[in-house]
């Protein structure tokens, strides 16, 4: 089947940048396959011209002037929606990418992505199937296999029923004070949670633990 003959996928665009917005709308409104129903330059509008606009597939920057695009991800995720986030992005680091997994994104490519290539990614996501930029999964595949190699050679400590629920948190997106509030602690018992949670699993990152969360819970 060709993408001609494929039913029109409704796009929403998030980038803060009006020139990539324009490209993008140029360039995508050429097929017949797509249709641009709108565009948003921040987490808070992406939100709203979601909500109005209900597109199948958002097109979504990591960062934001007012966020990043993982939050906005989280928040249009949370409410119910059925649309399918994909990351267009300029970054590729482990961070970003396992943040926007763990946030429930369908697709992750970079902004080097050719036109062809960006038009099948937005199809395949609409149909329910999952897109990573081949880079950007064999970043992904070399810190999984890292961490495994590492939980062998330390055994694996295992965690307790509080930790455990601070991870939970952390995999939520929560800051240490939301967090805190949360589980009725301080900032200062948090933190310290964490930092046993960051040790025992060999990490050193919020967004490692969170994907780290996610998988075990798999």
């Amino acid at each position: 089947m060709t993408l001609t003959t494929r039913k029109t996928v409704r796009v929403l665009l998030v980038d803060d940048h009006e020139v990539v917005r324009v490209g993008l709308r140029t360039v995508l409104s050429q097929h017949p396959s797509i249709m641009v129903v709108g565009e948003s330059a921040t987490v808070a509008d992406a939100v709203l011209q979601e909500a109005k606009l209900k597109p199948e597939v958002i097109l979504m920057d990591v960062r934001l002037p007012d966020g990043s695009g993982v939050d906005a991800c989280r928040e249009i995720l949370a409410s119910g929606s059925q649309a399918r986030v994909i990351f267009l992005t300029s970054f590729a680091d482990d961070d970003s990418v396992l943040a926007a997994v763990v946030a429930g994104a369908k697709g992750y490519v970079l902004k080097e992505i050719d036109t062809a290539s960006l038009i099948r990614a937005i199809q395949a996501v609409a149909e329910g199937r999952s897109i990573l930029d081949p880079t950007v999964a064999e970043q992904a595949l070399q810190w999984l296999r890292g961490f495994v190699s590492g939980q062998k050679m330390m055994g694996g400590d295992k965690l307790s029923e509080q930790e455990e629920r601070v991870l939970a948190l952390v995999a939520e997106g929560q800051t240490n004070k939301e967090i805190a509030n949360a589980l009725n602690l301080s900032d200062k018992t948090v933190k310290n949670y964490l930092t046993n949670v960051f040790k025992k699993l060999q990490i050193t990152r919020r967004a490692q633990a969170a994907a780290l969360f996610a998988k075990r819970r798999l």
